[in-house]
């Protein structure tokens, strides 16, 4: 047998072998979205008989989100106030709070991962419009964000991002950019830097573990909220000094009554957000 023939051979069966893994790849995903699938209309089933109603289409799982360990980035702070106020210089004013000054404006950051951008009038316009004025800053900030909204009226407006990491939104991270008069004015929010793994750091719980714990909350009277229009996993910030921070693995439940509830998965409690949808 000649050499061509046997090439052609075992690129034949490196074709055959991986068009079988495929095949098993895609039949696994379809029965594991499946059954996700079956596990949220059963929930929402038992959902409806305790008085609360809830589409399945709006819950929103991230996989296994696990608590992650956040640092502060000087190097990463730096390039955010560069990507707005253009080249800066930097001073250190103490108790961990970092300020860049151009011709620009002034950046203030400080340890929690909170910072402030204020500018001078027309240095950035939203001519371009107010929403692609602002996911262009962000891509030049290089920051992650899962949504965005925007309020007030025309020339003053204001669109509060909400971060993300790795797609999963960390709720209480949420950017402010300021219009007045059609010239952005202010920057300001919290930034999570240098994240990274926690070992045997803990995974949220499941959507279904979460809705009924939030079934058996308002059964006792906590909440009289009788529909539920969404379910969203993704993360909350909590600073733990000199610059240092978790990520905590938690649930948002937005309901009718006009209110956003996230649950702590290390703790179980639940509490009001402020926050937009």
């Amino acid at each position: 047998m000649s050499v061509s023939r046997i090439k052609n051979l075992a690129i034949a069966a490196l074709c055959l072998i991986n068009g079988f893994f495929l095949a098993f790849i895609i039949t696994n995903s379809s029965i594991e979205a499946r059954n996700e699938r079956q596990t949220l209309e059963n929930i929402a089933a038992i959902l409806l008989e305790g008085g609360i109603t809830i589409n399945s289409e709006d819950i929103h799982t991230r996989g296994d989100l696990r608590t992650m360990r956040t640092m502060r980035s000087i190097e990463t702070e730096a390039a955010i106030a560069q990507a707005i106020l253009g080249q800066t210089m930097m001073t250190e004013d103490g108790g961990m709070i970092y300020t860049y000054s151009s011709d620009r404006g002034v950046a203030v950051f400080f340890s929690a991962g909170f910072f402030e951008i204020n500018l001078y009038e027309n240095v950035i316009t939203n001519a371009a419009g107010t929403m692609r004025t602002v996911e262009r800053l962000l891509r030049d900030m290089e920051i992650e964000t899962s949504r965005l909204n925007l309020t007030g009226r025309p020339g003053n407006e204001t669109v509060s991002a909400v971060g993300a990491y790795r797609g999963a939104s960390v709720f209480n991270g949420t950017i402010d950019f300021v219009f007045i008069d059609g010239s952005l004015r202010r920057i300001e929010g919290t930034h999570i830097t240098g994240v990274e793994d926690v070992e045997d750091g803990m995974m949220i719980s499941s959507v279904s573990t979460v809705l009924l714990d939030f079934l058996t909350w308002a059964r006792k009277g906590e909440t009289e909220s009788t529909r539920i229009y969404k379910v969203e996993a993704g993360f909350f910030y909590r600073e733990a000094g000199r610059g240092e921070g978790v990520l905590i693995p938690t649930w948002l439940i937005a309901a009718d009554n006009g209110r956003q509830y996230l649950i702590d998965d290390s703790t179980g409690d639940i509490w009001l957000a402020g926050i937009v949808f």
